[in-house]
């Protein structure tokens, strides 16, 4: 086991985001965490990679505890978070942008080496490398911003809703993509409101619901669940 969250509870204040939340994510799988709006996917993301801290509970990676560590040390470590919204430099080039992903690795042969294997992925990103981030289209700019992620060469990837706002054909090259890095070894936390294409391509899922884990399973068993089927997949199963 690469992730293990135990019986999470996170505050805003007086708000209580997470209550008792635990999940696993095993070595070179991807888990999907599925659920509405405020159910707190981005918030378990945003603990893990040391953005929020437990009210209680603990977030063990690799078996240590980092419940309490800073998130730069988080990077350091090897779990990398591609934010909800992308969150790009727009006034940075691409290739500016990928330089602040590997703000941590000091080696400049690695570096290199990653940014071949990020354009051997993105091509697109190759071609625009001197253009501001800003210029790039939605989908482009996804694309940048999980290259930017890869530059650290991450163990575990936190993917914060990656679909959103892409049109249908983009959202597809997303996900073959997540696919192919999921393939050389990178685990994968996936956090999506289209659960139907992030059940697809997971090992297992996990079911949130205000602040609560409400279903787990094997993705093709919540595929077919109908309490799944009717709150997330439109009413409509996938046989």
């Amino acid at each position: 086991m690469i992730l293990n969250i135990d019986n999470i509870s996170v505050h805003y204040g007086a708000i209580n985001a997470l209550r008792d939340v635990s999940f696993s994510l095993n070595e070179g799988e991807i888990v999907a965490l599925i659920g509405a709006n405020g159910a707190g996917k981005s918030t378990s993301l945003n603990t893990i990679s040391g953005l929020l801290h437990p009210t209680t509970g603990t977030v063990h990676y690799l078996g240590q505890d980092i419940s309490a560590t800073t998130p730069q040390e988080i990077v350091n470590m090897g779990i990398v978070q591609v934010p909800e919204g992308r969150k790009i430099f727009a006034k940075m080039s691409v290739w500016e942008n990928l330089e602040m992903g590997a703000y941590t690795v000091k080696d400049r042969k690695v570096i290199e080496e990653r940014y071949e294997m990020v354009y051997q992925k993105f091509p697109r990103l190759k071609e625009r490398r001197n253009q501001p981030g800003g210029t790039l289209s939605g989908g482009e700019q996804q694309m940048l911003a999980i290259a930017r992620g890869l530059m650290a060469g991450p163990k575990v990837l936190l993917l914060d809703e990656p679909s959103m706002g892409l049109a249908p054909i983009l959202v597809e090259q997303i996900f073959d993509t997540i696919q192919e890095i999921n393939k050389t070894g990178t685990s994968i936390l996936l956090v999506e409101q289209n659960a139907l294409m992030a059940l697809a391509i997971a090992d297992r899922g996990y079911v949130l619901d205000t602040g609560r884990i409400a279903l787990q399973g094997d993705s093709g068993d919540l595929l077919h669940n109908p309490t799944v089927i009717n709150a997330y997949l439109g009413g409509e199963t996938t046989d």
